[in-house]
């Protein structure tokens, strides 16, 4: 490409030389002494082509359909660039310099546009360009640069549309180098985002010879991918299929997609590219073919087109004539609108809203909006018409009020692929009996859980077995298809073995394989089917004397109502005793003490036969049961604390050595991530290696993979335990090439195994020979500290005899209290009455004596 632009400025160069001031100022003067016009535009076309030829067509009509609407003069001036870049430029100049056009039409191609935008934009003359593709940036750098064409992104978003709706994750993209543009760079993010991806991008050369389109194809044939985007012009479209065809590539099985600069010309080729281009699927840039305006300029146009080119088989237009016709329209009606100023003009085009044969045209961040997209199958003689996509809806059958809008394309009805087949081709082959998948299974596993492979008796054969050789069969019991693949053994590292996918030596890894991200450069793994995380195991030592376990029997509340309870029962048996023991009587500091003395020694010093009363009997009694299951019990309970073996982790300081698996992902993430010294480091490949060393103390603790932590701990699970946290890195996976196409389906199947429980089974049967089932670090539950709820009917039962023992005596003594006191009350009242007659018999007199009155009869005595 550097070559040819580089001759193409030369040449510009030179035939710029060629177009002197003075022709120029010529032309000027002769343009001056003609009659002036209302509006001059000019156009550059490839008259060579099709393509071409439709819009000089299509235009000539435009500029006549103006002068009937408006009775307005318009001159139009059409050049013939035939393809190349330099004759556009020079075509420019002369449009610009010479006829002094207000808007130039026409140039297909991007390179074209990039020789013609400088010179339009110095002289701020509007290009509406037909080109296939203009980036971005160009808009930028040359502000009256306006694409008249379609927005590629949308037609990019119409074939990541269909992918997505056929399930196909793998694409091919075979496309023109001159029509590359940014046409790519759209496909593939259209593309990701419906969780597709461009597999392999094949560059054609314009002018390739069948012999350099058929290596290509050959190539292509041997990939699994079949699923193939075209985008070329139809003249390399034409050979491509021609070539595909004889190579059966247009069989059962494939699938091609055409963009819109072949199926926009499908109209017109003949019979024999037909014939090799059967069950392609387009799409095509849509414009309504109905109503009086379309129908007469199809009838004009016809006419017109067989007259100029007579060689052409077909006279039907297409696309390119209706864009071109609606652009010279809008542009001449933007120019009726201004007064010829040249941002008044630009800015008119920008806005103009026109309602012309290919629907709304108008302009949209200097883009022409199509929002309408057609969707044909090739078959037979022409195509039919499957249906439409809008980019706002989706797929529908029909268009317009009333239609139907689905985001799949199964909704348009059956397809006609190629071959013609009953069913949507898968979108990849699979591996056939003579060409099965090749797996690459590891060979220095030292899990044999996992992965074992031996040879048989005759030593002629090997024999995989193991957990990840069972899921993979269970995992292929459940694939819609039938995968013929062969073993292969592979005796080195794990990352070695995942490289040979990218190597191309496997087609699969089938292992105990970490999936880890570095992993991923080579190749990509299906969803795990083991745990994951990578835990820290060390040896377990019994735990040393504790000055507190006499309290671990029973839970600290358990002790604060043993004593609660204790000191109430002392005080109800004191209270009910003190008038019977002068031993229980004494000062306030005294009985206190007596109170808490006696609450501990009742059941030892205070026998039945010193009680006197039997309310205290019955308080004891009770208490002397209790009090016997819960010595008992403690007694029971301390005796297993101290009898059974109690384990506790030992420690690993920085300098203890520390194991992990040879050959896998721990020692880097060991060193880089959890920052161990490599010299602290040291590999081992089979748990019983990991167990030896761990009970030699060879090394202090050992980094597993909680799968194979799983394994080591069915088989040790006594003397070891886990420690610290477990870090969330790898877990077991399938690896396949990154893009395989038979990854979706993998993971699927995978999953339907889970989901069933097959995969628990078979994880229960590889454990199934290890007899120790149990982690040591449950054994902190074996004897846990008893608690109030295990006694509480019995101290519920105590409390309550002892509260009513208590209550009994306080009610006796109240009744005896009470009796005693109403004798004392007689006697008072007695005395009373006797000091009353005392001192009458004497002559004293109160002072109601003294006035006359009479002593009341009351106060006589009786």
């Amino acid at each position: 490409m550097d070559i040819m632009h580089t001759f193409q400025f030369f040449s510009f160069l030179a035939l710029t030389l060629l177009w002197t001031p003075s022709a120029a100022a010529e032309g000027s003067t002769r343009a001056k002494d003609s009659n002036p016009v209302k509006g001059i535009i000019g156009a550059i076309i490839d008259e060579s082509s099709r393509i071409g030829k439709e819009e000089r067509v299509a235009m000539e009509i435009a500029k006549e359909d103006f002068y009937s609407y408006s009775n307005q003069s318009l001159a139009l001036h059409i050049k013939d660039s035939q393809g190349d870049p330099v004759r556009a430029a020079l075509a420019a100049k002369e449009l610009i310099g010479t006829q002094e056009v207000k808007a130039i039409l026409g140039l297909q191609t991007w390179e074209e546009v990039s020789v013609v935008a400088d010179t339009s934009s110095q002289n701020q003359v509007p290009i509406l360009s037909f080109a296939d593709t203009i980036p971005k940036c160009a808009a930028e750098k040359w502000p009256f640069l306006l694409q008249a064409s379609p927005n590629k992104y949308k037609q990019m978003k119409v074939i990541a549309a269909i992918v997505q709706s056929w399930n196909w994750h793998q694409v091919t993209v075979l496309y023109e180098e001159s029509m590359a543009g940014g046409v790519i760079p759209h496909l593939y993010d259209a593309l990701r985002e419906v969780g597709a991806e461009i597999r392999q991008v094949i560059g054609l050369s314009p002018f390739a010879a069948a012999s350099s389109l058929s290596e290509d194809l050959e190539t292509l044939q041997r990939e699994e991918c079949r699923v193939f985007i075209v985008h070329t012009s139809l003249s390399l479209a034409a050979r491509l299929f021609e070539r595909a065809n004889k190579l059966k590539m247009m069989e059962t099985g494939y699938v091609w997609i055409i963009t819109d600069p072949i199926t926009s010309l499908v109209h017109s080729v003949n019979a024999s590219i037909i014939n090799s281009m059967q069950g392609i699927v387009g799409v095509k840039s849509y414009f309504p073919e109905t109503g009086e305006c379309f129908q007469d300029f199809y009838k004009r146009f016809r006419k017109r087109f067989s007259t100029q080119y007579p060689d052409e088989d077909n006279n039907e237009p297409g696309i390119f004539a209706v864009q071109a016709y609606d652009a010279c329209r809008t542009m001449a009606l933007a120019i009726n609108e201004t007064n010829l100023g040249d941002q008044e003009l630009l800015a008119t085009v920008l806005h103009t809203k026109y309602h012309g044969l290919s629907g709304n045209f108008q302009f949209s961040h200097k883009v022409a909006m199509v929002n309408t997209f057609q969707i044909i199958n090739i078959m037979g003689k022409s195509y039919r018409e499957l249906g439409f996509w809008s980019n706002d809806s989706g797929f529908s059958k029909t268009i317009g009020e009333g239609a139907n809008y689905n985001s799949s394309m199964n909704e348009l009805g059956q397809v006609f692929w190629p071959g013609a087949p009953q069913y949507t081709p898968r979108g990849w082959s699979l591996p056939t009996s003579t060409n099965p998948l090749r797996i690459g299974v590891p060979v220095m596993s030292g899990y044999t859980e996992y992965v074992n492979v031996q040879q048989n008796l005759l030593g002629n054969n090997l024999f995989f077995s193991g957990f990840a050789i069972d899921v993979f069969y269970a995992t292929l019991e459940r694939l819609p298809f039938y995968l013929p693949y062969n073993f292969i053994p592979f005796n080195r590292t794990y990352d070695e073995l995942v490289e040979q996918i990218h190597l191309k030596n496997f087609d699969a890894v089938v292992g105990d394989v970490s999936i880890v991200s570095n992993r991923y450069k080579h190749a990509e793994f299906t969803q795990p089917y083991t745990e994951t995380g990578l835990m820290l195991i060390v040896p377990t030592r019994s735990t040393s004397c504790n000055a507190w376990l006499f309290m671990k029997p029973f839970t600290n509340s358990m002790w604060a109502l043993i004593a609660a309870i204790t000191v109430y029962n002392g005080f109800a048996v004191w209270l009910i005793e003190r008038n019977h023991c002068n031993d229980l009587r004494g000062s306030l500091i005294n009985q206190i003490g007596v109170i808490l003395c006696l609450s501990f020694t009742t059941l030892f010093s205070l026998h039945g036969e010193k009680l006197h009363s039997n309310l205290s009997r019955m308080s004891m009694v009770v208490w002397l049961f209790v009090a016997l299951v819960i010595t008992q019990t403690y007694t029971a309970n301390l005796a297993s604390v101290l009898t059974v073996q109690r384990l506790e982790p030992t420690e690993v300081d920085d300098n203890s050595m520390v194991g992990y698996c040879r050959g896998s992902f721990n020692q880097k993430y060991l060193v880089e991530v959890l920052g161990y010294d490599e010299k602290r480091l040291r590999p081992y490949s089979r748990i019983d290696e990991y167990a030896q060393a761990l009970k030699n103390k060879e090394i202090a603790a050992a980094f597993l993979e909680a799968p194979l932590a799983k394994v080591f701990f069915g088989r040790y699970c006594k003397g070891f335990m886990q420690v610290g946290p477990t870090y969330k890195v790898g877990g077991f996976g399938f690896a396949f090439p990154r893009g395989s196409p038979l990854l979706a389906s993998m993971n699927e199947a995978l999953l339907k195994v889970s989901e069933s429980g097959k995969l628990r089974e078979l994880e229960n049967g590889m454990l199934a020979s290890n007899k120790c089932r149990d982690n040591d670090m449950e054994l902190e539950d074996e004897n846990p500290s008893l608690g109030p709820n295990c006694f509480r009917v019995l101290f519920i039962t105590t409390g309550a005899t002892s509260s009513l023992a208590l209550v009994s005596y306080i009610l006796v003594k109240g009744i005896c209290m009470l009796e005693h006191k109403s004798i004392w009350k007689l006697m008072l009242a007695v005395m009373k009455h006797w000091r009353f007659q005392k001192k009458h018999f004497t002559g004293r007199v109160s002072n109601a004596d003294l006035h006359g009155n009479s002593t009341p009869d009351a106060l006589h005595p009786v």
